[in-house]
């Protein structure tokens, strides 16, 4: 899954990036609020997280433009502020959830975890496709016999973006941005090579059926 971190502070960045891509994701990050409206224009993100104090365009400014364009991209606020009528300010322009610094990472991960969760109405961090559990929270996969799955990082984060979007089919185009960031390249046959092994680890537990001309499906075995 891929995030957006509009954080303007390069150390607090890095750090919250180094923290997200420990727990997963894929992490791209700007200084600013006019470099938004591009990224989102070309890149597909399960996650926006926005700090309030950035230079020109402040947070909740973003916020209030993005919402009024008609995004419906979930929103986590991360700031200094702590002030109620913040908060209050910022949830009612449309962010999903409010997080003060200074905060422990892995609650940002698990709030991220329950933002994307609800955007793609997965209920639960643990979803059930046939034989197969995927513990989303733990970041690993179980086959019927109760056997983790051992799986390359761009391997659990093919099956995540499945899972998430479970009976639905996953455009390759959308899969690729899952596991890349900007300063990553893959050839053009990648994705087909991570779904083959990654395939073949499910075993008759699931399967990663491919759609011609769309994409991927993760359906019963």
């Amino acid at each position: 899954m891929r995030i957006l971190l509009v954080e303007d502070d390069s150390l607090v960045s890095d750090a919250i990036s180094r923290g997200l891509i420990g727990s997963g994701y894929v992490v791209d990050a700007v200084g600013d609020a006019e470099s938004v409206a591009s990224r989102l224009s070309d890149t597909h993100y399960d996650l926006a997280i926005v700090d309030l104090g950035l230079p020109g365009e402040d947070g909740l400014s973003l916020v209030k433009r993005l919402r009024r364009n008609g995004s419906s991209l979930p929103l986590l606020i991360v700031t200094a502020r702590d002030g109620l009528d913040d908060r209050i300010n910022a949830l009612d322009l449309g962010a999903d959830d409010y997080l003060v610094k200074p905060f422990a990472l892995p609650e940002l991960a698990a709030r991220c975890r329950a933002l994307i969760r609800r955007a793609t109405a997965a209920a639960a961090n643990e979803i059930a496709i046939g034989g197969l559990r995927i513990d989303l929270a733990g970041r690993r996969a179980l086959n019927e016999k109760g056997e983790v799955l051992e799986l390359t990082r761009r391997e659990w984060s093919i099956l995540e973006c499945l899972a998430h979007h479970s009976g639905r089919v996953v455009s390759k185009e959308r899969l690729t941005q899952a596991i890349t960031g900007w300063s990553e390249d893959i050839s053009g046959n990648a994705i087909e090579v991570h779904v083959s092994r990654l395939r073949s680890k499910l075993g008759s537990s699931a399967t990663v059926r491919g759609i011609r001309g769309l994409g991927y499906r993760l359906e019963d075995a």
